[in-house]
């Protein structure tokens, strides 16, 4: 596998432009417009630099209002909503052309000792990661590798990225057209820092590469499906316990609806050890023209 994770350390690389103001530069893609994790990882790592330290992000929310060019900086403008005694909220605005791109609101938690705890299951039958292809294997059978997309995909996420049914790289690759989920191990193609802050963002870049997959799953499409369209609407996001993504983590998808060119997907990470870390809920646009 090729690749490392300096474009993710990169995309979180903010430039503190004044009072709670950062920008941050869109990683490098094969396409005009970026990646909708970087806005959601560099809007959580602007709001992250204004509260005091210990205080985690455990929930996100966010609203892509525009797409974002890949050759501009973004500005994120954090507001202080609160300050509480066990709980901070922020809200943060991305600009970029004097125009909004993204909308988030987020809340930090000083942490407590509660005796009670509960996680719903992982019990998806799942191959290991060692016994799937990575995406360059992937691509490499599938004759794709060669194209800038395929590079990309194999080697530029900064994750090594491992779907179970087989992943929908082009066109008629999908084991299981119309199956509404699968599972995709993640892991960092060289370490990152171990900080729990640091993870948290890692966590919010890595989970929009594969969220709307189970969404074109159902509807039998694959990303190289003719005149497909897609588009991230809105994202949140719940962070339950800590992760390690130097270590493989289990990232298990749902597609929960499709109509009227909307869809929606939900996901959770585990542990390769079956404990919940983190849960996502994503609504997108899946056109075909």
């Amino acid at each position: 596998m090729t690749g490392t994770a300096q474009p993710f350390l990169d995309a979180i690389a903010l430039t503190e432009e004044g009072p709670l103001r950062f920008s941050a530069q869109p990683q490098s893609v094969p396409w005009p417009k970026a990646y909708g994790g970087d806005s959601v990882a560099q809007a959580l790592a602007a709001a992250t630099r204004t509260v005091e330290a210990g205080r985690l992000v455990h929930s996100m929310h966010s609203y892509f209002l525009r797409p974002v060019d890949i050759g501009e900086r973004v500005l994120y403008e954090v507001a202080v909503v609160r300050d509480g005694r066990g709980f901070s909220h922020r809200s943060v605005v991305g600009s970029q052309h004097g125009r909004e791109v993204l909308h988030a609101t987020l809340s930090f938690a000083a942490g407590a000792a509660g005796a009670a705890s509960y996680a719903a299951p992982q019990d998806r039958p799942v191959a290991r990661p060692e016994d799937l292809p990575t995406a360059e294997e992937a691509l490499r059978s599938a004759g794709l590798l060669d194209s800038a997309a395929g590079a990309y995909w194999a080697g530029g996420r900064s994750f090594d990225l491992r779907h179970d049914p087989a992943p929908l790289y082009g066109r008629g690759m999908a084991e299981s057209a119309g199956a509404a989920g699968q599972a995709v191990w993640v892991r960092a193609l060289s370490p990152i820092p171990q900080d729990p802050a640091t993870q948290r963002t890692a966590l919010a870049y890595v989970c929009d590469y594969t969220i709307l997959e189970s969404l074109l799953r159902v509807q039998g499409l694959g990303w190289g499906s003719a005149g497909l369209a897609t588009a991230s609407l809105d994202h949140s996001m719940w962070f339950h316990r800590a992760a390690d993504l130097n270590e493989w983590l289990l990232y298990v998808q749902e597609a929960v609806s499709v109509q009227e060119e909307r869809g929606l997907a939900t996901g959770r990470f585990y542990t390769a050890g079956g404990v919940l870390v983190a849960s996502v809920a994503q609504e997108g646009v899946l056109r075909v023209r």
